[in-house]
């Protein structure tokens, strides 16, 4: 999955940092700097993508 890729995101998520995106534009911050950091405050809130199983059992 290349960086930047968004599809491990659920769509709760995503519907998240379009919201904290639109947000930010609303308050004078750039449309590249407003996805950053609304991408950023999604992970810090819900700690990232789904992550696929690596196949260890937790031993």
């Amino acid at each position: 999955m290349p960086r930047g890729d968004k599809s491990a995101y659920t769509g709760k998520q995503k519907r998240q940092a379009a919201h904290i995106e639109e947000s930010y534009e609303q308050r004078g911050v750039s449309e590249d700097e407003a996805k950053r950091r609304a991408w950023a405050t999604v992970n810090k809130e819900t700690g990232g993508g789904q992550k696929k199983d690596s196949g260890k059992n937790g031993t």
